[in-house]
Parts: C-alpha cells; structure tokens; sequence
C-alpha cells in the first residue's frame, strides 16, 4: 500500500493529467460507479439467499 507521499505524487499526476476541473466530474462518476456496484452485489445476495431457501 502506497505511504503518505506516495499518495501526493499519485494526486499531483492525477491532477496534471486531468486538469482541476475535471476532477469534481471524475470523483462523481466514481461515486456513482461505487454505488450501482453496492447496489448489484446486494441484489446478488439477495438473489443468492432466495436460491438457498427453495
């Protein structure tokens, strides 16, 4: 796992390649992206324990 400074190289790269105002798109899509991957893999379980008990 990266430590601390690495973590500010990473950011700095981040923000060269994509520019400051494409940041608050990118972190919105990430975020959108995290969810609908929480929300699938809760239906799966959910689909899962509903096999189990038939």
């Amino acid at each position: 796992m990266p430590s601390g400074s690495e973590w500010i190289i990473v950011l700095v790269i981040v923000l060269l390649v994509f520019g400051g105002s494409q940041l608050p798109k990118l972190a919105k899509n990430l975020g959108k992206a995290q969810k609908e991957f929480k929300d699938g893999l809760a239906e799966g379980m959910k689909d899962d324990g509903a096999d189990d008990k038939s």
